[in-house]
């Protein structure tokens, strides 16, 4: 076995200090490998690379922000000297409003961090992950990525974008060893899934009970996802036996018919 096989993954995280993103830091940290979180949460942060030990390091980052993405970068290659996979896990949802009613401003917000703040941390690190023996890179989509999603334009958008962005960069990369895969989640198990359904019941006038029968109606696995098996899917796919899946959407939704 190779010295390169040997060697913990270097692996860099954003949005890693919350929800999804944490589950995949930890995941990735608790098979050896060294991880480099990059959140724009404060607090969440400090407190990950606090209890995580020397495993985790992290950058206060604002993915929308060239200078705050370049300065973590600094960081990342000072602290793990190199890198073999990267989740672009950092992505914010938008207003609930349908197109008429969406403001530019909000449709601007969401596609400069989903869009192009995703592009601006994977074109700085593809020359890191071409050093790598076994360079990755896993985006996280959405069952939005899929489907259309009424009334959250900017989002559904974006994610259909990311998928069109993994393919290109799985057609480009695929030469230097390198793969590239979307993630698809669903519903996550969790409270901001009940948030969600609290809202609907709201607007519905249905019990939160009803709505999520309503929506377990949707899946064929009658259950939401657990942000530890979406983590899971991740570590397997920067893997020694995922080196040939590539360009791949790989959905973790319960079989689910639609976003909604």
């Amino acid at each position: 076995m190779s010295d390169a096989a040997l060697a913990p993954q270097r692996v860099l995280v954003t949005g890693g200090a919350g929800g999804i993103g944490l589950a995949i830091t930890r995941a990735f940290a608790a098979t050896g490998a060294r991880v480099h979180i990059a959140d724009p949460d404060v607090a969440a942060l400090t407190a990950v690379t606090a209890s995580d030990g020397a495993a985790i390091t992290g950058n206060v980052c604002d993915i929308t922000d060239p200078q705050s993405v370049a300065s973590m970068f600094a960081d990342l290659s000072r602290e793990l000297g190199g890198l073999d996979v990267l989740v672009n896990n950092a992505g914010i949802a938008g207003p609930t409003a349908p197109v008429d009613e969406f403001a530019r401003e909000a449709w601007d917000a969401v596609l400069a961090v989903n869009l192009s703040g995703t592009f601006d941390v994977t074109r700085r690190a593809i020359p890191l992950l071409k050093a790598s023996p076994a360079g990755s890179i896993i985006v996280m989509s959405s069952l939005a990525g899929r489907f259309g999603y009424p009334n959250r334009v900017a989002y559904a958008t974006t994610k259909w974008g990311l998928v069109g962005f993994t393919k290109t960069l799985a057609l480009e990369l695929g030469p230097f060893g390198i793969t590239a895969n979307s993630i698809h989640p669903g519903g996550v198990e969790g409270e901001r899934v009940r948030q969600v359904l609290r809202g609907r019941a709201e607007m519905s006038g249905r019990s939160v009970e009803e709505e999520t029968e309503r929506a377990m109606d949707n899946q064929s696995i009658r259950r939401f996802t657990e942000a530890a098996d979406i983590a899971a899917l991740a570590v397997f796919l920067a893997g020694p036996h995922a080196r040939t899946i590539s360009g791949q959407m790989l959905p973790i939704d319960g079989d689910s018919k639609a976003a909604q």
